[in-house]
């Protein structure tokens, strides 16, 4: 049993001694529950249950999905641990479990790209579609997102087939990973990179958007509705449309809704 399971029972334990009208949801997705996958299928099935397709047949796909790879309950639970961590409004495990979208979206792609990699392409393509619908976060299953990822808020936020995402990397909203302008030859560009490569620590602030097959580097910082169309040197700050290095004349950190330093273009 996991270090995260344990503190998941151990919060909904006290939250459902707490709030009595809170206490029978804290049941059906905690308590009841035999294993942390077992509880996250639970959750995210009766969040994307629509249309003709029953939350129990999406919780056993879910429950496959999270059981036939270790590796992604694995980057789920650092996922997990990455909102504790790195959200200040966020104090618990139970909360983003519970509640956040930009997690649950996460896990629901984790899941749909586990069935892309297994040829299952036509549902992975279908939970991709609930997932938008239900949290306004687009994903594309073939997208390759490492572990320690944190979306905050979720709304907005696409992320295009062809796109890497590093490790420890933080997202906020409206962001976009997007494809290069379609050529003539649609059938060629198909097989072809058209989405980023966003290198590990990196964080893109709101409204931002990377445009193309281009490279983020390590420890990047983007700044709020930046547009990126070049490839970013690591450690770099962006800022502007088309985004520019810049240097921060105060040595205060990165705010990620944008640069409220005085900055100077390299």
């Amino acid at each position: 049993m996991s270090k995260i399971w344990n503190r998941l029972c151990e919060e909904a334990s006290v939250v459902a001694s707490k709030e009595r009208i809170l206490s029978k949801i804290l049941t059906e997705y905690v308590l009841e529950r035999e294993s942390f996958e077992d509880a996250l299928s639970w959750r995210l099935s009766t969040r994307l249950a629509k249309g003709s397709v029953p939350a129990n047949d999406l919780k056993e796909l879910l429950l496959s999905s999270f059981t036939n790879s270790g590796e992604i309950l694995q980057q789920v639970e650092a996922d997990l641990h990455a909102v504790k961590e790195r959200d200040p409004a966020c104090h618990d495990y139970i909360s983003p479990f519970l509640y956040f979208k930009g997690f649950q979206a996460l896990c629901a792609y984790r899941a749909s790209n586990y069935l892309w990699s297994e040829d299952r392409k036509d549902i992975a393509l279908y939970l991709q579609s609930l997932i938008s619908i239900v949290y306004s976060v687009d994903i594309h299953p073939a997208a390759k997102i490492g572990k320690n990822l944190f979306i905050d808020h979720g709304m907005g936020v696409v992320i295009g087939e062809t796109s890497e995402i590093g490790d420890n990397v933080t997202i906020y909203h409206n962001v976009t990973l997007g494809g290069s302008s379609p050529s003539i030859d649609s059938e060629r560009q198909r097989h072809e990179k058209r989405h980023p490569t966003i290198g590990n620590d990196v964080v893109i602030g709101s409204g931002a958007q990377i445009i193309g097959p281009i490279k983020v580097g390590n420890n990047a910082r983007i700044a709020a509705n930046a547009v990126v169309v070049k490839d970013v040197p690591e450690n770099a700050t962006m800022v502007g449309i088309p985004a520019k290095a810049v240097k921060l004349e105060n040595k205060g950190s990165f705010r990620p809704y944008g640069v409220d330093d005085k900055v100077k273009d390299e």
